[in-house]
């Protein structure tokens, strides 16, 4: 082919030379353009400056930017070596002419490739639904990773704090006291059955199949709050749960963000019966009640267990809000909607829909239904339970009881939970109390006599012999004015109701043999009979069991004085306790061994402790010790129960969640013989009818006491009991700055416009009063009938009869002989009421018969006093006091000896 078939036409711009250029200032691999492509702009030729001309210009270009055989872009080559593809004309005929580079693709199309104009900032379906999706991918991360954070909080302490609820002996509520909250926690077993499903169909449908929240629920709460409408609660059970006893009570959206995990947590990580018995624990139901045991407690006055299907409607209505539920209205929150009428209207409303939605729910049958057509009205609001009055030292004296007999630190008791189930008779602890306030009302009057009716103090205790529970206390006149409760040991010396220890003794010991050792077995001993005669007379010299005459350290003589100075000459023991002599029995005490007074004491229950006075004293067997009111009833109960010793208890048994954690067992011991308690009894039943006792008789009923009066006044007591009960009663008067640790008895000469105060007088009348009421329509029991017991001895100086020198005769018949020879055994007071006088019980004589009027309320006419004059001046010494002195010779009651026996002023000793 010739070379001007070859020829082509030249592109305008300037020939070979132009090419030539062309291709030097463009080196590397770039295609030629086709042939009779033009350009209308340099920008049109992939960037070049200027088309170039000639073929042969264009293949040198080439070869000079790396043609030949074949470039990576598919360029390069001519005709003779064809290279790569050829471009879309065909191969060897100049490489990629004609066809332009497509663009290179981009993850994210946006702004978007090959658009223009608005369509160019469009975003593409494909490009929306991915980012949608990233955007909920992203969510469910940040979810879980959350979820997986968070940590289940532990139960708040104010959703676990609890109370102790003490109970009376009937079982009713007596105060809940220990904690800021009213709540007691029960188990899911505790609650019924009906509560459960009463509140799954008030509050929560889906409760046994969800997962603890409600997307709408929480939808509609989030939108509330967004637009500033009223907050809104969780919407299931769950959710009210987390937010009542987890969380924080702020209505804000975080927390409500912070309840969604933690509830979804619980819900898969807790029980079902969890999260409904830990619901219904912590609730809030209304009059201060939290909790379903609380509420139970507090609307209906049984136990949660106890309640009927139509009770637990109701309380399940109050979960909606107590304030405006509670037919007892709750004006003080809102005085225009939660009147009593508008609330029992909405209780009554709600309650029905209640009843019918758990019909609905197949949760309780239409005939159960039927019966709930009377709206369950709830017991009226009860004043809030507070300390004050005798209810601060019920308390106290069962929290006692109870630590002291089981396993429990105070700490743990302060924690709250517990319910304590009590002895204590409401209706007893009020008599009492009354009683009480009787004699402060009408007697003690500190504005007239402020010198001698100021701090007066009572105590008393009532317990049970047949099983030592404690019914009844009387503490002062309010626990929290008076904070230590005189029912407890205060320090007041009991006196003469010390004596029947002594007489016990001497029955169950015996009197010791004066030529024997001071410890002498059953062998050298004489059992005593009450019938046994003693010396009564006034500043008696006590002696030893051998017959030394005692001193003290410093060698002084013990002379025991009687109150009133009064001398008995030889009488009998009953005859002594009828009158509390105070010789003949601290006589007896050293004959038979005041360590075994001491011990007769403490079996018959009261305590060797710092307020078991020393024993090695003469004074010791009338009444230097200070036991409690408590004790010493305690005490006199094992004389009513023949010999059988019971410990006065408070508490019956305790429960923790609805368990039995503590319950007291009867434990009854033999304190002595029942024919030694029965014949004690027979002696006091004597003093109750004939002596110091008598303003306590019951008419009609079986009545044992006994007086106490301390030396110089400062204490007075009376102790009785009857076969049902047994109650002591103290009177004092004390500084009253229970902060002051040198606190003095104050003696109580004036007192209650008295001359002076005993145990027959107000003490004696308050146990009269009180034991009235207590026992008013319950049998009259009579005491058993005493068996003779021990021999006649004499002591103190008291002997037989002497035996005169009978006149001799020859044939003396058997009638001269009974006729001048007399009876060894001088005629003695008997156990019979009648009180016949022996021919050398000259007090019994002097008695006209032993029928001593006894105190009456301080007449004109007013007897003898509890160990005062006898018969012949009765009327006439009026108010004189018990004093059985311990020591010392005055009269006066502004002297008095000083326990030691040597006269010399004290205060402590025998009472009357």
């Amino acid at each position: 082919m010739s070379e001007h078939r070859r020829k082509m036409p030249q592109p305008q711009g300037g020939g070979r030379a132009a090419a030539r250029r062309a291709a030097q200032q463009s080196p590397g691999r770039r295609a030629a353009p086709s042939r009779g492509v033009t350009s209308e702009s340099p920008s049109d030729s992939y960037g070049e400056d200027s088309p170039y001309g000639g073929r042969a210009a264009a293949r040198r270009a080439a070869q000079r930017g790396g043609g030949g055989r074949g470039g990576s872009d598919g360029g390069g080559g001519g005709r003779r070596r064809g290279g790569g593809d050829g471009g879309n004309e065909g191969p060897g005929r100049g490489r990629g002419r004609g066809s332009q580079r497509p663009a290179k693709k981009r993850f994210i199309d946006y702004p978007r490739a090959g658009k223009y104009g608005v369509r160019r900032w469009m975003p593409s379906w494909k490009l929306v639904s991915g980012l949608c999706i990233a955007f909920l991918g992203l969510l469910m991360g940040l979810a879980g990773l959350a979820y997986a954070m968070v940590a289940k909080p532990e139960v708040q302490a104010a959703a676990k704090a609890e109370n102790n609820v003490y109970f009376w002996k009937d079982g009713s509520q007596m105060v809940a006291t220990g904690g800021d909250v009213n709540r007691q926690i029960i188990d899911y077993a505790q609650i019924p059955e009906a509560m459960r499903n009463a509140v799954i169909s008030a509050e929560n449908k889906t409760f046994d199949t969800d997962h603890g929240i409600d997307p709408m629920g929480i939808a509609r709460a989030v939108f509330n709050m967004a637009k500033g409408g009223a907050t809104q609660g969780g919407s299931t059970i769950t959710q009210q749960y987390v937010k009542n006893s987890r969380l924080s009570q702020d209505q804000t959206l975080s927390r409500k963000f912070e309840e969604l995990f933690i509830t979804l947590k619980v819900g898969s990580e807790m029980d079902k019966k969890q999260i409904m018995a830990g619901y219904l624990n912590v609730s809030y139901y209304g009059r201060g009640a939290s909790g379903i045991q609380a509420a139970a407690r507090t609307y209906y006055g049984k136990d949660a267990k106890a309640l009927n299907p139509s009770q637990c409607a109701f309380l399940a209505t109050l979960l909606k809000g107590a304030s405006y539920y509670d037919p007892a209205g709750a004006t003080e929150v809102d005085p225009v909607e939660a009147t009593p009428a508008k609330n029992t209207d909405r209780a009554i409303k709600r309650w029905k829909w209640i009843l019918d939605e758990e019909v609905k729910d197949g949760r309780m049958e239409q005939s159960e239904r039927d019966k709930y057509t009377e709206f369950p009205m709830p017991d009226k609001p009860k004043k809030d339970a507070q300390l004050g009055g005798q209810i601060g030292y019920l308390v106290a004296m069962a929290r006692s009881n109870f630590l002291n007999n089981y396993d429990i630190t105070r700490d743990q008791l302060d924690q709250g939970g517990y319910e304590i189930h009590t002895t204590f008779d409401k209706k007893k602890v009020d008599q009492l109390s009354k009683a009480v306030k009787r004699v402060y009302d009408e007697k003690i009057d500190s504005k007239k006599r402020p010198k001698t009716d100021t701090h007066v103090q009572f105590g008393g205790s009532s317990v049970n012999p047949k099983t030592g529970a404690i019914e009844a206390i009387y503490g002062g006149v309010d626990a929290t004015k008076h904070y230590t409760s005189n029912a407890d040991p205060t320090g007041a010396a009991v006196g003469s109701t010390f004596k029947p220890f002594v007489l016990a003794a001497a029955m169950e010991y015996g009197k010791r043999d004066p030529s024997g050792g001071p410890e002498q077995d059953e062998s050298q001993r004489t059992k005593v009979s009450p019938k046994s005669i003693y010396n009564g007379d006034n500043k008696l010299k006590i002696k030893k069991y051998n017959g030394d005459v005692w001193t003290d350290e410093k060698g002084k003589e013990w002379l025991q004085v009687n109150d009133g100075d009064d001398s008995l000459g030889n009488v009998t023991l009953r005859e002594a306790m009828r009158v509390s002599a105070n010789s003949p029995y601290v006589q007896l005490g050293m004959d038979v061994g005041t360590d075994k007074v001491k011990d007769v004491a403490i079996a018959a229950g009261l305590k060797d402790d710092e307020y078991m006075a020393n024993a090695s004293v003469p004074s010791f067997s009338i009444g230097t010790s200070s036991p409690s009111t408590t004790r010493m009833a305690g005490a006199y109960a094992t004389f009513a129960a023949s010999g059988q010793q019971r410990e006065p208890f408070s508490v019956t048994e305790v429960k923790k969640g609805g368990e039995v954690v503590y319950q007291h067992k009867e434990v009854a011991k033999s304190a002595f013989s029942n024919i030694i308690a029965d014949n004690v009894t027979d002696v006091l039943k004597n003093v109750v009818d004939k002596g110091t006792g008598t303003p306590a008789r019951l008419p009609g009923r079986d009545v044992a006491g006994k007086t106490g009066t301390t030396d110089d006044n400062l204490s007075a007591w009376f102790v009785g009991y009857t076969p049902q009960l047994s109650t002591a009663i103290s009177m004092y008067r004390l500084d009253d700055n229970e902060k002051n640790k040198d606190r003095k008895f104050l003696k109580m000469y004036g007192t209650g416009n008295e001359t002076s105060i005993h145990g027959a007088s107000f003490p004696a009348q308050i146990w009269h009063d009180y034991m009235a009421d207590a026992l008013k329509g319950q049998e009259k029991l009579s005491f058993p009938k005493p068996e003779p017991i021990g021999d006649t001895v004499y002591g103190g100086g008291a002997s037989p009869k002497p035996t005169p020198t009978p006149t001799p005769t020859p044939t003396p018949t058997p009638t001269e002989t009974e006729t001048t020879t007399p009876s060894p055994t001088p005629d003695v007071p008997t156990p019979d009421p009648t009180e016949t006088c022996g021919t050398w019980d000259v007090a019994c004589q002097n008695n006209g018969g032993g029928n001593s009027t006894g105190w009456t309320d301080g007449g004109a006419d007013a007897g003898t006093t509890d160990g005062g004059t006898s018969g012949t001046d009765a009327g006439t010494t009026t108010g004189t006091t018990e004093g059985e002195t311990a020591g010392g010779t005055s009269p006066s009651p502004e002297t008095g000896g000083n326990g030691n026996g040597n006269g010399n002023g004290g205060w402590i000793g025998g009472g009357g």
